[in-house]
């Protein structure tokens, strides 16, 4: 396995106090080029990304803890770059094995963007379109009629989760413990049995049966194997070599994460049998490591700013990633294989996975170009995880610089640390913030939104500025004789520090 390329905690903090330099030494240049602004603004996100990235790993390691999530690896884009990216936990039934960023597991769902990138490639060619009915690429692929009067299934419905498909072919293979998923042969024996669940363009209804379905169209017009033309014509110009369709059950324990049931009462999770997806390939039978997501990404953010053509144009992948249908009840929408996601007023296009044993999510903001991936080897929501993370490094970026005390120079270094609330709390963690200092239960759901500021007054006493931004009471780090700080006071009352970061 390649060397995960991990931003430390160490090298985060140090990123998170180096930008006034970096700024400084960039901005003779910069006023040279009349670009001066600029380099404000990037030493400003290099700043905030910093110290979000050491708020970032500490919170995802106290929460898999918690959580008893035995692996789980993330990966944040910044541009087109991977800007850090980690592992945490251990891969393999023994707990022996560290996960990395380079770790692989399944991701389920995320394989529909692949199939639905391959299909769009053939869009684009002219080989196919979107708003003809399935059964002009795939003749076998008529579903039983059912009375009810409905327009076309259309390749448009089936990239959308619109056509009124059954969710699923006529297979059990989400039934454990072995998860028996249907051959291509197999679908298409059963699926002129299947009646539609609903009319055409009526409703949302997620199906791994219209995905697969997109795939074996590309395989029909190609007239290549689903699993070679996707190989060639996407993963592999994208450096993406730990990406694949399929589960490499050779490599399990090895670079491949052991899948873990759901929580028992008793702390402890079942394993589950590795699963082969066969024909639902193309809609939940892929694997990858979040750092090979993270090139996935990268390559999107890429494509739309600059807009130089690159496995698609760049007006082909925003027409994938707009809003194409939306449900009759306004709460889902969806795009051509990409899901829309709105998060307090920000929006986000992306997918998740959750196979058995596994779940993952792929999260990308073109607005700021973000990008977030993560995966676990357990059920867990991994779209939680990553929407908390991305409200964290969106609660840095929009957070207003306090200005320094008059006449006093902080090392805000000094205070940062764990502190222990027992037996009121799990402990806290306070670390730089925008110029003073941020405060949360290392295990806070909602991060983003619950931590508290510090405001530096100087002589270590800060202001505590509440999540609403509420400016509220004075609270104190305290000393020991020889000058190290012992704890923090507030109310009169004390909280022992415990250890550095």
């Amino acid at each position: 396995m390649r060397r995960n390329k991990v931003l430390s905690l160490a090298l985060a903090t140090a990123l998170a106090t180096m930008p006034f330099q970096a700024a400084a030494g960039a901005g003779e240049a910069a006023r040279v080029m009349g670009l001066h602004g600029a380099a404000d603004d990037a030493g400003r996100r290099m700043e905030a990304m910093g110290e979000a990235v050491v708020l970032a790993d500490i919170w995802l390691d106290q929460t898999r803890q918690y959580a008893h999530i035995p692996a789980l690896s993330v990966a944040l884009v910044d541009g087109d770059r991977t800007v850090w990216s980690k592992g945490y936990g251990t891969i393999d039934a023994r707990g022996r094995r560290p996960a990395t960023a380079d770790t692989i597991y399944s991701v389920c769902s995320i394989s529909k963007l692949f199939t639905a990138v391959a299909f769009m490639q053939q869009w684009e060619a002219g080989t196919v379109r979107l708003d003809e009915p399935v059964t002009t690429y795939l003749p076998w692929a008529a579903l039983a009629p059912d009375g009810r009067d409905s327009v076309p299934i259309t390749m448009r419905t089936l990239l959308t989760h619109s056509g009124g498909l059954p969710r699923e072919s006529a297979h059990p293979y989400w039934t454990g413990p072995n998860f028996p998923f249907p051959t291509t042969d197999e679908i298409r024996q059963r699926i002129s049995s299947q009646t539609p669940l609903y009319p055409a363009s009526r409703t949302f209804q997620y199906s791994n049966l219209g995905l697969t379905l997109v795939g074996e169209t590309v395989a029909a017009v190609t007239r290549r194997p689903y699993a070679d033309y996707v190989t060639s014509k996407i993963l592999a110009p994208l450096g993406m070599k730990d990406t694949r369709p399929t589960i490499p059950t050779q490599l399990l324990g090895k670079d491949l994460a052991v899948g873990w049931g759901a929580l028992l009462p008793d702390g402890t999770r079942p394993p589950v049998k590795p699963f082969d997806a066969k024909g639902i390939t193309p809609a939940a039978g892929f694997s990858s490591s979040v750092n090979d997501l993270a090139r996935f990404a990268a390559w999107q953010l890429r494509l739309l700013r600059t807009e130089k053509a690159e496995l698609l144009r760049a007006s082909t992948l925003r027409e994938m990633q707009r809003v194409q249908y939306l449900s009759p009840d306004r709460r889902t929408s969806w795009g051509l294989g990409f899901a829309n996601y709105l998060t307090d007023g920000r929006e986000f296009v992306g997918h998740g996975g959750s196979c058995p044993g596994y779940r993952s999510q792929l999260l990308i903001d073109p607005a700021n170009d973000l990008a977030i991936a993560l995966a676990m080897n357990t059920m867990e929501s991994a779209r939680d995880l990553a929407q908390q993370l991305e409200g964290l490094i969106a609660a840095r970026r929009n957070a207003e610089a306090f200005d320094p005390p008059p006449g006093e120079i902080i090392d805000l270094g000094q205070y940062t640390g764990f502190y222990d609330p027992q037996p009121w709390d799990r402990e806290a963690v306070v670390v730089p913030w925008a110029g003073g200092l941020a405060m949360i239960t290392a295990s806070e759901p909602e991060p983003g939104k619950n931590l508290t500021r510090l405001k530096p007054l100087g002589h270590d006493r800060f202001q505590v500025v509440e999540p609403r931004g509420e400016e509220r009471d004075v609270m104190s780090f305290i000393r020991d004789r020889s000058g190290r700080i012992i704890a923090l006071e507030r109310f009169g009352q004390y909280t022992p520090f415990r250890r550095p970061l």
